[in-house]
């Protein structure tokens, strides 16, 4: 099934880690020292890959709740929160309120089990680039059967990479990813 409205993968944009770096510094000084690490994470934090032309940013806090002052300090830059059932664990925001999104973030608690699953997915793929091109070619694959217009559709197309992401990720935790504290991308 091909909708006209399909979700976009970009080929990979060599500007998409200085917009992180611009962002992570807007981020940084909103949230000041609650911010532990602010990483670069998703397939734009990959050099080579092709994605969604949105930056994921992962913003690692040692105290996630209350989330309040997290998210007034990241309101006031021009995100949106998007309550879902994960905000015990992992909340999420966008810029701006309507799609197309250009930022995400992730909220997480630092050192918690999300702060590394991401890490670990992120540094595996950059580190096995045969892998990065399979994900590639999965995420082009589904892309084509869903609404970038919808949030539900851009939802199930997330859900919909977990079956291709979700062994990747036991296997680099299993094999010690991620393996650098302080990496690329990162800003801690």
């Amino acid at each position: 099934m091909f909708l006209e409205d399909s979700i976009t993968i970009s080929p990979y944009d060599p500007a998409w880690p200085g917009i992180f770096e611009a962002e992570a510094k807007r981020v940084g000084v909103a949230l000041g020292s609650a911010a532990v690490r602010i990483d670069h994470v998703g397939s734009t934090a990959v050099p080579g890959l092709a994605a969604k032309p949105v930056i994921d940013i992962q913003v690692s806090v040692d105290i996630l709740h209350p989330l309040e002052p997290h998210l007034l300090s990241l309101v006031a830059l021009g995100y949106t929160h998007v309550p879902h059932p994960d905000d015990a664990t992992c909340p999420f925001l966008h810029r701006p309120s309507e799609w197309p999104h250009s930022h995400h973030i992730h909220l997480c608690k630092a050192g918690g089990p999300e702060e590394r699953r991401n890490l670990a997915f992120r540094d595996f793929l950059r580190e096995h680039p045969e892998e990065a091109a399979a994900y590639a070619d999965e995420k082009r694959r589904l892309a084509v059967g869903f609404s970038s217009s919808s949030f539900e559709s851009r939802n199930a197309y997330a859900e919909a990479k977990s079956g291709f992401i979700e062994p990747i990720v036991e296997r680099a935790l299993a094999l010690g990813y991620p393996r650098r504290r302080t990496a690329v991308g990162c800003r801690a």
